[in-house]
């Protein structure tokens, strides 16, 4: 293997994932960034993609060239097995590294930027919880 060629996600290719696992849901595009909806209600996205920083959240350093952010929101618990009760301060601009979220940690939303395919791989099982949670919310 070559150490040097780590596959990426394109945003494309991480938007297809999670349109296809929607089947119902829906997706919007606002100022290049993405927002996922398990419904048409459009309230709160169970997943976004962002594209560049904003005057609230710039600690991801997202207007880097080709630099993008995903964003999940998990639950509880499965944000404290992954981070800890209190999680521990993250490079928030670290790329290919699962993380808390730098702004939404605190309502259990984990990000990664850029990841590669194998990180997508451990992502992917969190976007379908999220896509669990959202529409759990919804029918309760």
């Amino acid at each position: 293997m070559n150490a040097g060629k780590i596959a990426l996600m394109t945003e494309d290719a991480i938007t297809q994932h999670i349109i296809d696992m929607l089947a119902g849901g829906h997706f919007q595009i606002a100022d290049d960034n993405t927002f996922f909806f398990h419904d048409g209600d459009n309230k709160f996205p169970f997943a976004t993609i962002v594209t560049k920083d904003n005057d609230f959240d710039s600690a991801s350093q997202l207007n880097r060239p080709g630099v993008f952010r995903l964003n999940i929101g998990v639950g509880k618990e499965t944000f404290r097995a992954l981070f800890g009760e209190v999680p521990a301060t993250a490079d928030h601009a670290a790329l290919d590294t699962l993380m808390p979220h730098p702004v939404y940690a605190k309502m259990y939303w984990v990000s990664v930027i850029n990841p590669s395919a194998k990180t997508f791989e451990t992502v992917k099982p969190l976007i379908a919880e999220a896509l669990s949670l959202a529409r759990s919310r919804k029918a309760g």
